[in-house]
This record gives structure tokens, C-alpha cells and sequence, in this order.
């Protein structure tokens, strides 16, 4: 494959096909750490926080607390979830040598990245519904936009998986994959309305919130559960649609320029 070229003369289903069996087959392999871990770090979250501060705040907007977290339990772990699944699945081929054989395969770019992205895709949509299903026996859920909830389920999904991607490919270590989740992403996602309303907080805090894109995530995806969000569904969906188109261009300069595929 050339690193200079990102669109392949014919697709190559085959190839697709191959990079995303094995990664779904990857994750079929550590299925204790890529879903019951999430699920159960979930539970607690939910009875800690819907048990603790649920008892002290019993509704949020006319939403009982319980239920108002939901959202925000599903999109912490998607986020954390399609960094990891995307970053882990690109630079294990790194780690071990064999990206040259995937770079000399032929396999263009756009081919690889549907691939690796995909099946990570797919692994996140699959977790936030398991999860979605375990909140459903806590808390009373109604679900106000089921296309709206859906679609911002897999577009956050395949935004981050993409996100994902490009740590893995700029990761030179074990430590470097863990750093942007684990400093970055989660404090973003706490500090972004997921167990509480922006609404809530005085100013210049609300504007400072304003800031955080991933306010505009969990906001909208709060809005398909109960037709309420901190800011307008359009703007969370255009913020969610331009990192994406953002993580795409950066990709596309990856593999024009080559850089760190082969490091």
C-alpha cells in the first residue's frame, strides 16, 4: 500500500473484512476486560452516584436523578472504550512488527482505517447498549428520540474510534495509550455535565463549561433519553460531526506523510 495514496483504485472487501474479523476476534478473546469490566465499573458508578447523591438530589429537570446519569454512565464508557479499542488495535502491528506486512498488503489506507475503526466501532455500540440494558434494571428509562439516540451512539462511537486511531498511531509506548483516556478524556467527561446539568453551576463556570466538547456529547445524547439537553441538539450534533470530519483530515495526513506508521 502507498502511503501517499488514501483512496484505492477498487475496495477491497476482503481485506476489510480480515482486519475487522481479527479485531472483533481480539476482543472475543478478552471479553472479561472489554465488556464485564466496563459493565461493573458502570454498576458502581450508578450505585454510588445514584445511591448517594440520588438520595440527597432526587430530580434534575424534572428527571429523577437515578435516570439523569444514564446518559452520561453510557457516554463515559463509550468514550474511554473507542479510544482504547481503536488505539490498541493499530499500534499492537506497531509493537510487534508485522505493520509492514499490513502496509505492503494490498490495503489502502481508507480500507485499513474502516477496518480497525469499524470493529472498534462496533465493540463500543455493542457496550453502551449492554449498558443501557443493565441501567434499565436500576431506574425507570424512557427513551424520548430512538433514531436521535442511536445515531449519536454511533456517531460518538465512530468520532472516538477514530480519535482512537490516530493516539494509537502516535503512541511510541503502553503508557502513551493509556494517557490521553485516563488524563484527559474521563476528567473531560466528568467536568461535562455527566452526573449533573451545566445549568447548575453558577457563572463564569456555566460559560467556562461552554468550552468542554464533550459537554455537547453528553448533552445531546441526554436529550434523545428525555427531550431535555444543557444546549440545542443541532449544535451537539454539529460538534460531534466536525471532530469526526477533524479526526478524518488528520488521518489523511497520516498516512500521506507516513508519519510514525513504521516507528
Amino acid at each position: 500500500m502507498s502511503a501517499s495514496g488514501f483512496h484505492a483504485p477498487t475496495f477491497n472487501a476482503h481485506g476489510v473484512w480480515a482486519i475487522y474479523r481479527f479485531e472483533m476476534a481480539r476482543a472475543l478473546r478478552t471479553l472479561w476486560q472489554s465488556v464485564a469490566t466496563p459493565v461493573i465499573t458502570t454498576s458502581l458508578y450508578f450505585v454510588v452516584f445514584g445511591g448517594a447523591i440520588g438520595s440527597r438530589m432526587q430530580s434534575v429537570d424534572g428527571v429523577g436523578y437515578g435516570s439523569f446519569i444514564v446518559p452520561g454512565l453510557i457516554m463515559l464508557s463509550l468514550l474511554t472504550q473507542s479510544i482504547s479499542n481503536a488505539s490498541i488495535g493499530i499500534y499492537f502491528p506497531k509493537f510487534t512488527g508485522t505493520i509492514y506486512e499490513l502496509l505492503s498488503a494490498p490495503v489502502s489506507a481508507m480500507e485499513m482505517v474502516l477496518g480497525y475503526v469499524g470493529a472498534a466501532t462496533t465493540k463500543s455500540v455493542i457496550l453502551g447498549l449492554i449498558i443501557l440494558a443493565t441501567a434499565k434494571l436500576f431506574v425507570p428509562l424512557p427513551i424520548a428520540h430512538p433514531l436521535a439516540m442511536l445515531a449519536f451512539l454511533v456517531l460518538t462511537s465512530i468520532a472516538f474510534s477514530l480519535f482512537g486511531f490516530i493516539i494509537g498511531v502516535w503512541a511510541n509506548g503502553f503508557e502513551q495509550l493509556s494517557f490521553v483516556p485516563a488524563l484527559l478524556i474521563t476528567p473531560l467527561t466528568f467536568l461535562g455535565g455527566a452526573f449533573y446539568s451545566i445549568d447548575m453551576l453558577p457563572e463564569p463556570w456555566r460559560t467556562v463549561s461552554l468550552f468542554n466538547p464533550v459537554v455537547y456529547l453528553v448533552s445531546g445524547f441526554r436529550w434523545a433519553f428525555f427531550d431535555k439537553g444543557d444546549v440545542s441538539v443541532a449544535l451537539s450534533l454539529g460538534v460531534t460531526a466536525l471532530f469526526l470530519v477533524l479526526c478524518l483530515a488528520i488521518i489523511a495526513v497520516i498516512f500521506r506523510t507516513g508519519w510514525r506508521m513504521k516507528k
